[in-house]
């Protein structure tokens, strides 16, 4: 029903307001001087930027190379400097700036009409000033709001100029020439559209705005209202991934803020129960000390300190006045050059922040939440910004289209300030000429996407779905279960397609044992067939090796590889061990903590001790170690238990090691009718079962015996104290 009002509303309006901010009232000097700190650190920031620019003078060059190269991060500085030139002008009066953004824009009034095709184009739809249309699109985004913050002071011929020579024919480029991409449900549409959008708001088109919105058949089918129907899940995550979302949200937000200023009646912010302001929290939502968990094509640097946020929190603060987005501002130290910048930085001086509820929370994907979720499980005490010491990953979500990878079930780990188990993120060095020219690497492809590349399940040394993205994006993960209970949070997800009569399915449990230092954490993975298999589980993590319990086979003198294909070839073999009883530990160190990662499986395992970086003549992956459990199986059955548990600390200008040995003596698992059952033994003589009965009625009473020991317990999972050995 509000769609439809949307539409409506569309065809309906026809008169709008410019989404210039010019009109603000400028502020006299004495005013300046009480502005509060946060904006006037931004103020002198931008100032310092562009005087810089203003001192080398308008340098605006023929387009050439590609991401990274000299002309591109021109380009790049040169949309900045004109968003914060006419920012400046209209905070301050001071007519220098609101000059040069002016003369800068009548110097690519004389280029753009005469460009074609960007002569470094790629296998990416191709822009104009830049390699790709993406980042023409990302000029035009926040070249207009510098322009619109100038335009009604400059005279009839300057504005003809630059409105027919510049921006109608980069919305035209991006609207029309590129069509293909503005009608993508993608986020380089969002920035298209919000380019388009706004343009269209501050010239007075209706036909861009309505193209912007609706899409180019003006349907609404496509466009910007339909993105954000049809990128986010109802709980607020955006399917390609925290990175792309955070890059995705200042279109989303910036041209969300530009509607409700020009159109107040669409209540932009209102549509589809809030989801722009509840991706904005989710985004906060998805990372651990700052940076983001680093799904799919994901660059590991990005952080909540990046120039997409601050916008987003400064019009979410402006909607909301939620006082603990006050708290992330103040984390990034920084805040925009708006009215809502004015008031982030205004009610943070003021004291009105509170820390953000960094919590447990499962986000359900796809547009109506059915294609599968993430689940984000925290615990331990909580640092100064009030957020817990470790944070536990499931990743059961869906492909997240041409940017997802193929690691269905997947998780990763932090925990005192540190990834503990890793995902690897995106092989690329972004705007970096020397590795591709800072496009994707190969080895993205070959590695990176790879499922043998993250903490999944394996089957035949393939990856899931073969790596095909297309088969991939038409089936998702179930998630089974969710608990954030204090003291035993859970989740569980399956899937059937990822191989050909395969199921699998994985359970993580954060519970809370007596004996043991949290975190503690317990991973059940079956893979299940009726033809015999190959099952490989490894886990990829961040340390330097202590000390293991079996012998192994070290290669001293020749490193072997792993495997031919499907990442397998990137995978140097340090040492192999066989465990007949299927049973194994492993302690690595990182940052003073020990860790060690304990497993028993349902029969037979090799090990292998690897590392990353074969078949890498150029140098383009990060050496990383790896530990695989693999499982030949004739029965098509296997099924592995391992326990993660931290311990100790080592203090290195002390000289002083604590408990850097496991706690725990033996791990057994049984899978009796459908139940896992995994017992512990401690050191101390302390025995615990961990009981899973896979059904989510909390109230369903569950007994198992196993070796003459009966275990009770009710709900999914439990925590079942047993008798002490030797009692």
């Amino acid at each position: 029903m509000k769609r439809l009002m949307l539409l409506a509303a569309a065809a309906a309006l026809c008169t709008f307001q410019h989404d210039a901010a010019a009109a603000s009232v400028q502020p006299q000097a004495e005013q300046m001087s009480e502005l509060p700190p946060l904006y006037a650190d931004e103020l002198a920031r931008a100032k310092n930027f562009v005087d810089e620019m203003m001192a080398e003078g308008l340098v605006v060059p023929l387009p050439k190379d590609p991401g990274g190269g000299y002309t591109h991060e021109q380009h790049k500085r040169n949309y900045k400097a004109i968003y914060l030139g006419g920012q400046i002008y209209r905070v301050t009066g001071d007519e220098a700036y609101r000059d040069y953004a002016r003369d800068m824009l009548l110097e690519y009034a004389e280029m753009y009409p005469k460009l074609g095709d960007h002569p470094a184009k790629a296998n990416q739809n191709v822009g104009r000033l830049f390699w790709q249309v993406l980042n023409d699109a990302m000029w035009l985004v926040h070249a207009v709001q510098g322009y619109g913050d100038i335009r009604d002071t400059l005279t009839s011929a300057e504005r003809a100029m630059i409105d027919d020579n510049v921006f109608r024919p980069a919305a035209k480029f991006l609207s029309v020439d590129s069509e293909r991409t503005f009608n993508l449900i993608h986020n380089h549409a969002t920035w298209a559209t919000a380019g388009v959008g706004m343009t269209g708001y501050l010239l007075g088109d209706r036909d861009m705005v309505d193209r912007a919105l609706l899409g180019s058949d003006k349907s609404g089918e496509t466009g910007f209202i339909r993105q954000t129907e049809l990128l986010f899940s109802p709980d607020g995550y955006y399917t390609e991934g925290p990175y792309y979302q955070r890059f995705a949200l200042l279109p989303f937000l910036v041209f969300a803020d530009a509607i409700e200023r020009n159109e107040p009646e669409r209540k932009i912010f209102e549509h589809r129960d809030g989801i722009l302001l509840k991706a904005l929290r989710t985004t906060v939502q998805l990372s651990y000390r700052g940076y983001f968990f680093p799904f799919n094509d994901a660059i590991r640097d990005k952080s909540l300190k990046t120039a997409e946020l601050y916008d987003g929190i400064a019009i979410a603060y402006a909607q909301t006045g939620d006082p603990s987005l006050l708290s992330v501002a103040e984390f990034q130290d920084r805040t925009v050059l708006s009215k809502n910048g004015m008031m982030v930085a205004s009610d943070l001086a003021a004291g009105k922040a509170k820390p953000f509820p960094f919590k447990s929370l499962m986000l359900s994907d796809g547009p109506e939440g059915k294609q599968g979720a993430v689940a984000v499980l925290r615990d331990g005490p909580t640092n100064a910004e009030g957020e817990p010491s470790t944070a536990l990953i499931a990743k059961n979500t869906s492909q997240g289209m041409g940017h997802g990878h193929f690691d269905k079930l997947a998780w990763q780990m932090y925990d005192n300030g540190n990834e503990i188990v890793r995902d690897y993120g995106a092989a690329r060095f972004l705007n970096i000429v020397a590795k591709e020219g800072g496009r994707y690497l190969p080895e993205n492809e070959t590695w990176a996407k790879s499922s043998i590349a993250h903490n999944t399940l394996v089957v035949d040394e393939k990856s899931h779905f073969d790596g095909d993205v297309k088969l991939a994006s038409a089936k998702a993960p179930s998630q089974l279960y969710f608990s954030d209970a204090d003291g035993l949070q859970v989740s569980s997800g399956r899937i059937a397609e990822a191989y050909p009569g395969v199921l699998m399915q994985r359970t993580l449990i954060v519970p809370d044992i007596p004996g043991l230092e949290a975190p503690v954490v317990l991973d059940l993975v079956r893979g299940r067939s009726r033809d015999a298999h190959q099952y490989d589980l490894p886990l990829h993590y961040s340390g330097h090796i202590m000390e293991f319990d079996f012998a192994v086979d070290s290669n001293v003198e020749a490193r072997p590889v792993l495997g031919e294909a499907n990442g397998y070839q990137h995978i140097w073999v340090d040492a192999q061990a066989k465990r007949d009883d299927g049973k194994g530990a492993l302690t690595w160190i990182l940052d003073g903590r020990f860790y060690t990662y304990r497993f028993a499986g349902n029969g037979p395992i090799d090990v292998v001790l690897g590392e990353t970086g074969a078949n890498d003549p150029n140098f383009n992956l990060r050496r990383e170690p790896l530990i695989m459990l693999r499982a030949s199986r004739e029965n098509g059955q296997a099924s592995f238990a391992s326990l993660l548990e931290a311990h100790g600390k080592y203090d290195g200008a002390a000289e002083q090691t604590v408990a850097s040995r496991s706690r725990v003596a033996d791990l057994d698992h049984s899978w009796i009718e459908g139940v896992d059952i995994v017992r512990l033994t401690l050191k101390s003589g302390q025995r615990f079962a961990i009981a899973v009965s896979h059904q989510p009625d909390p109230e369903a009473a569950h007994s198992v015996t196993i070796d003459g020991e009966t275990i009770a317990w009710t709900g999914f999972a439990a925590v079942v104290a047993l008798t002490d050995e030797g009692n």
